[in-house]
């Protein structure tokens, strides 16, 4: 025994602080649906029964996860019991998440699990950021006033490199921005007047869409993910290594769309000629298709209609042929220098993928020494609105990190 008496307070401060220093893995494994129960949240945290279960219901009383203790729950614990169930608070707080494209944008309301509450398309076009971005900010308040939820941030997806650290849209082209406008300290400044609380941060929409895929969709467990998309117009790439967006020195890596894969191919807004951002999106497909686009919808939907109601029109097929020989020569290039272990597609490449995805593995595996040598799994994008809850994963990222200093302490007494 300790004489002083002062042992077992210091074990307790001790438990204290590792029961704490859990609560951030605990929120992102229940977060990602890698702890479904108390007995696996256990073992991935390597914690003791009681200390898990101490963090699963500091996690409740913040209003994160929800703790379900009737039998019948899925995965054993001791000794034959059926352990509690973790899942994410279904009533629990909401990140603001906003999608810009050159037709406008959308706006929504993005729990914990990548779950979307609520959404509204906005028409919004300018080639001022500042006018775009308070619509943006506006529909997403009346999101919340409607919902009653707590804030935890807000996060903007936009079709742009977005340069760090300033967090300024380095080429915004296809929404006739200005080059180098401060996004993110117009959207912030947005959110700040509009009354909502928490960080609100900014980041290239396929960066973001594949980290929603990673942690909630078509790229989990991938340890070197390749995601490659075209949304509205151009088309974005992005690598997710060990569970992290790879983003080069300054924000600025995996610009994909740059890459030539027809020399002689169509004039690209950087001065190039045959870059894929030119030559595999949906504008490019609906004119190999032998199309006009018509403004009523959005070029990608008008892609996408054309590809599922018309695939067995000759031209549409040769062009849709044309779109997945291009990108493929792109994707066989990026796999002979990142080596990724997945490939997943979004946008028009996912519906391509759908299509025809013998040739397009076939493409790829022809044109790269990795491919030939036993292959890349090509998948598409599993998530609707991916970009959007990216967006989501920035505002919610902080309360990962720290559940107690995002949201404050819960009074539970456990921990």
């Amino acid at each position: 025994m300790n004489g002083n008496g002062n042992g077992g307070t210091a074990s307790t401060r001790t438990k204290l602080e590792r029961g704490r220093g859990a609560l951030g893995p605990a929120l992102e494994l229940v977060h990602t649906g890698r702890a479904p129960t108390r007995a696996v949240l256990t073992a991935e945290l390597g914690v003791t029964r009681a200390t898990a279960g101490a963090v699963a219901a500091e996690l409740e009383a913040l209003g994160l996860i929800r703790v379900d203790s009737r039998p019948g729950g899925a995965g054993g614990g001791a000794q034959g019991r059926p352990s509690h169930r973790l899942s994410v608070d279904e009533n629990g707080p909401v990140a603001l998440a906003a999608q810009i494209h050159p037709d406008g944008f959308r706006a929504a309301l993005v729990g914990l699990g990548g779950r979307i509450v609520a959404t509204a398309p906005g028409r919004t076009v300018s080639e001022d950021p500042a006018t775009v971005l308070a619509a943006v900010v506006a529909a997403g308040a009346e999101l919340l006033a409607d919902s009653g939820r707590r804030c935890v941030g807000a996060g903007l997806a936009v079709p742009s490199a977005v340069a760090e650290p300033d967090g300024t849209a380095l080429n915004p082209l296809h929404l006739s921005w200005p080059p180098g406008s401060p996004v993110r300290a117009v959207f912030a400044r947005c959110v700040k007047d509009a009354g909502i609380d928490g960080p609100a941060l900014t980041g290239n929409d396929v960066n973001l869409a594949a980290l929603a895929e990673h942690r909630h969709g078509a790229g989990r467990s991938a340890q070197h993910l390749l995601c490659v998309a075209t949304g509205h117009r151009g088309v974005g790439g992005a690598l997710v290594l060990d569970g992290r967006l790879h983003s080069g020195s300054s924000g600025l890596a995996l610009e994909v769309g740059h890459l030539t894969v027809n020399p002689e191919g169509r004039p690209c807004h950087c001065g190039s000629r045959g870059c894929l951002d030119v030559e595999a999106d949906p504008l490019a497909f609906l004119t190999a298709a032998g199309r006009t686009p018509g403004p009523e919808v959005s070029l990608l939907q008008q892609a996408r209609d054309l590809l599922h109601a018309e695939y067995d029109d000759p031209a549409v097929r040769a062009a849709a042929e044309e779109i997945v020989d291009r990108l493929g020569l792109g994707l066989a290039g990026l796999v002979n220098i990142l080596n990724p272990d997945r490939i997943i597609l979004g946008g028009l490449h996912r519906e391509l993928l759908h299509a025809d995805p013998e040739r397009l593995r076939a493409v790829v595996a022809d044109r790269s020494l990795w491919g030939r040598s036993g292959g890349v799994p090509i998948l598409p994008c599993t998530l609707d609105h991916n970009s959007l809850v990216g967006a989501a994963e920035l505002a919610w990222q902080p309360v990962l990190d720290d559940p107690l200093a995002a949201l404050g302490t819960a009074a539970t007494g456990q921990l």
